[in-house]
């Protein structure tokens, strides 16, 4: 039984809720593949994208999601809007919300605030990237196109491999995957992988080749550019020799492993060219699991979850 008004973290979900999820996003999955494929099982709602932060995926999926299931979608806008005339952010949601939407999916550069506006906001909150946080649609649409490639989404053994110190993707897939009963292991330049992912249940090991060896999945994080300059790791060239994922280690593995990665994708540097649109890569299975996921997402707490 679905108990939540907002999705604001996978640490909020139970397994059972993270599995009912998933069964009605590989519903809307299959029907992506056929045309027509809209719906208006959502018509008359309302849903309005908040996004502090750049995104073309995420933002995207979000839009085209609702419009699939007959919503009415609004895309803010951060220029032009009251914000850079000096009202406060609290003011500029709490109209939004006054002109009675019913989803607010937010992105924002600071960490707890899809949480803050749950507090007080009479809609519901959905979570598209909180600062370093969670990122909750982001694991679940990995976990949706694990799912399509295994079979079972249970006794995997998935490697991180990459920037795990400022990605909430991956902590948001940790915490998803270990409530599932699979195995997690998290690699890449010491400096990005802290210790404390243990408490996640991660475990780290080094290099990034023991790290893949026995995995099923192998998924890479985006480097940023950012990271370089902060001193991390001298320069973008040595993190390619040294952690990015190549031909020779795919086939070094002791079993066929996939290859993921959130996107935006840095071809040669986090993963070798060749790969990104090799048969063992679901970087674009992972986008359009995306627009199945948060049409579940969507669907699920306009028509299971209560609004105070």
């Amino acid at each position: 039984m679905w108990t939540h008004q907002h999705l604001t973290g996978i640490c909020h979900l139970s397994r059972e809720d993270i599995l009912f999820i998933l069964s009605r996003a590989m519903y809307w999955r299959e029907l992506l593949e056929h045309s027509p494929k809209s719906s208006d099982i959502l018509s008359g709602y309302s849903m309005v994208c908040l996004f502090f932060e750049p995104s073309t995926r995420t933002r995207t999926s979000f839009e085209m999601a609702g419009k699939l299931l007959g919503m009415n979608v609004i895309n803010f806008s951060l220029e032009g809007s009251s914000l850079e005339k000096g009202e406060s952010f609290r003011d500029t949601v709490r109209t939004i919300t006054r002109m009675k939407a019913d989803v607010l999916v937010v992105r924002h550069r600071a960490s707890g605030i899809p949480e803050y506006l749950a507090t007080f906001l009479p809609c519901h909150i959905v979570n598209a990237g909180d600062g370093l946080r969670e990122h909750p649609t982001q694991a679940l649409l990995d976990l949706l196109a694990m799912q399509r490639t295994f079979g079972s989404i249970e006794n995997l053994q998935v490697a991180i491999i990459g920037d795990v110190l400022h990605s909430r993707v991956a902590r948001s897939l940790v915490l998803a995957l270990k409530k599932l009963g699979n195995k997690v292991i998290v690699s890449g330049p010491p400096t990005l992988v802290p210790k404390d992912v243990e408490a996640l249940g991660a475990v780290r090991i080094f290099p990034v080749e023991k790290a893949a060896e026995g995995a099923d999945v192998v998924y890479l994080l985006r480097i940023q550019r950012e990271r370089q300059e902060a001193g991390y790791f001298p320069s973008l060239r040595e993190y390619a020799q040294f952690f990015g994922f190549k031909e020779n280690l795919l086939r070094q593995l002791q079993k066929p492993a996939v290859v993921m990665h959130p996107g935006p994708v840095n071809r040669g540097v986090e993963i070798e060219y060749s790969l990104v649109e090799r048969d063992v890569s679901l970087i674009e299975e992972q986008v359009t699991c995306g627009v199945a996921v948060r049409m579940a997402v969507l669907e699920i707490l306009l028509r299971e979850g209560k609004v105070r």
